[in-house]
């Protein structure tokens, strides 16, 4: 317990002991602010409460004597301590407090027995106050010393009984101090923890903005958006991937320009449409690639509301599903295919038993009349309608093959040498260039050869003026047999091609278009496929890919 002598305290010695008491409080704090460690809290409160201790002893240092008695406010750092770090650390600090006392004045008595009053008094009430907050552990524990003091200071030690304004003071004087130490803590906690908050959802937001700039960097989706004047303000990576282009490309040309000129009004309605109504919707476009071509995407677009509930973004997120278009046409044509080939057994069945029984009597009838000139006429349509319902029948009925060796360059030859009199009489030489000699593919011969046969025949009729057609035979890079036919014709339109094969497709005046469609069927049926590639007036060229017999 201080002693107690004089009657006032120095007005002066008063304010240098607060200004140290809140400079030493600050000290840790403002160091704190800038260290960085992950020691555990029980390390942080010893430390602090040594620390505290040492400012204790500070405090006694700095007190001053009047009467034989010395004035210090060691007991605020004992309070704070109490208050913010517990029992163990308020010992420890008291402890320092006690020794720093003994050593630099006399009383020990009343010193040693006021500090154990207040030490046990300060340890049982902990118990009792400690779910509150600091501020209410302060104020239970200044009123506790308040009371241990005017208890045992006036009225046990008979210290200056007759100076109540002394006492008043000294209690305000250590009042005073954990004041000031009080909220310099808790203006430190309060800041500490706003920085930490600031820290952590800092932190939080890092970590979404990187976990969502992972997936749209690493998405194959498309992830776009664009804001209420249409201009684009960001782009997933993907789509350097999937549209082939750089990003200073894609970010100095207009969006538009990027998508199908048919489908340019269709999306520009949409997005203006969402931006009115507020709705999502799901858009389908074709946009180019690089190297030209279409690419078919589906998109959907999630409008962004801003301020005052209007749309401010309008997030689109598209995926290419050229190859599943491509599968729908696929199953398409497999759809055509197998009604052709129901009807075409029903028709072949039907029309081949009458259509016999007429020719022979229309070939009776013209021995008969020799002079009636549209005998040749009927014959040849019938002969052509005869040619239909044979290709009709090998193309809806299902035919045991038997795969064997064949090689490819006697095909071609024995096949030449069919058509070589049909092609003298239409001025048209044939160029063989075999790039591999015998060559052997796995398949069923007269099936391989009605394939050339089509092809070849095509190529001829397309050649009205006569010319060269070159046929090609060489092992690819992947092991396969690649046999290109090259005409001289008049071309076939770039957007034609893909219609080749289809069923009752044909370009010819008098074609039914079943020819290349069982062409393509055949090829299928040997693991192989058929390419197209033509420009008008300038001839075709089609390659055919089979597997190679090993």
């Amino acid at each position: 317990m201080i002693g107690i002598g004089g009657s006032r305290l120095n007005v002066l010695d008063y304010i240098i002991n607060l200004s140290i008491f809140s400079l030493l409080v600050s000290a840790p704090l403002v160091v704190r602010t800038f260290i960085s460690y992950s020691m555990p809290i029980k390390y942080v409160r010893i430390l602090f409460s040594f620390y505290a201790g040492i400012v204790s002893i500070i405090l006694v240092l700095l007190s001053f004597q009047q009467n034989g008695y010395s004035y210090d406010i060691r007991y605020a750092a004992v309070i704070l301590a109490f208050a913010y770090l517990g029992p163990v650390p308020g010992l420890i600090t008291g402890i320092f407090s006690l020794l720093a006392r003994l050593t630099t004045s006399g009383q020990w008595f009343p010193a040693i027995a006021g500090w154990l009053v207040i030490i046990i008094v300060f340890c049982i009430l902990h118990v009792y106050i400690t779910r509150l907050s600091a501020i209410k552990k302060i104020a239970i524990l200044v009123i506790s010393y308040m009371v241990i003091y005017i208890v045992t200071v006036p009225v046990i030690f008979n210290a200056f009984r007759d100076s109540p304004l002394f006492h008043i003071q000294y209690l305000l004087f250590v009042l005073l101090g954990v004041i000031i130490g009080g909220l310099l803590i808790e203006s430190y906690l309060k800041l500490y923890r706003i920085i930490s908050e600031k820290k952590q959802m800092e932190q939080s937001l890092e970590e979404s903005e990187a976990k969502y700039r992972l997936i749209a960097e690493n998405t194959s989706d498309l992830i776009m958006l664009m804001n209420k004047n249409n201009s684009i303000s960001y782009l997933s990576p993907s789509h350097e991937l999937v549209l082939g282009y750089y990003f200073s490309e894609l970010n100095c040309v207009e969006l538009y320009s990027f998508i199908h000129p048919d489908d340019v009004e269709v999306f520009k309605n949409n997005i203006n449409k969402m931006f009115s109504t507020k709705q999502s919707y799901s858009i389908e476009f074709r946009i180019q690639h690089k190297k030209g071509d279409w690419l078919y995407m589906e998109s959907r677009c999630m409008p962004v509301k801003g301020e005052n509930d209007s749309i401010e973004h309008i997030v689109i997120i598209s995926r290419d599903i050229s190859e599943r278009k491509k599968s729908e046409e696929i199953l398409l044509q497999s759809e055509k295919l197998s009604i052709v080939g129901e009807l075409a057994a029903g028709v072949a069945h039907e029309i081949r038993n009458p259509l016999t029984t007429i020719k022979g009597f229309i070939q009776l009838y013209k021995k008969e009349n020799r002079m009636i000139e549209y005998n040749d006429l009927i014959l040849s349509e019938l002969e052509r309608i005869e040619i239909i319902t044979s290709e009709l029948l090998s193309l809806g009925k299902p035919q045991a093959v038997q795969f064997n060796r064949i090689n490819i360059e006697e095909l071609i030859q024995s096949t030449i040498e069919f058509l070589a009199p049909q092609a003298l009489l239409n001025k048209i030489q044939f160029e063989l260039e075999c790039k591999e000699l015998n060559l052997q593919v796995f398949g069923e011969k007269n099936q391989l050869k009605q394939v050339l046969l089509n092809i070849i025949k095509n190529a001829m009729e397309a050649m009205a003026s006569g010319g060269v057609i070159t046929i090609g035979v060489q092992k690819t890079l992947d092991g396969e047999c690649l046999l290109t036919i090259k005409d001289q014709g008049h071309g076939i339109p770039e957007e034609i091609l893909p219609r080749l094969g289809e069923p009752f497709y044909s370009l010819k005046e008098k074609g039914t278009g079943l020819g290349l469609m069982i062409c393509h069927k055949i090829i299928k049926q040997h693991n192989g496929k058929i390419t197209y590639k033509s420009k008008v007036n300038e001839g075709t060229v089609i390659g055919i890919t089979l597997p190679i017999s090993s």
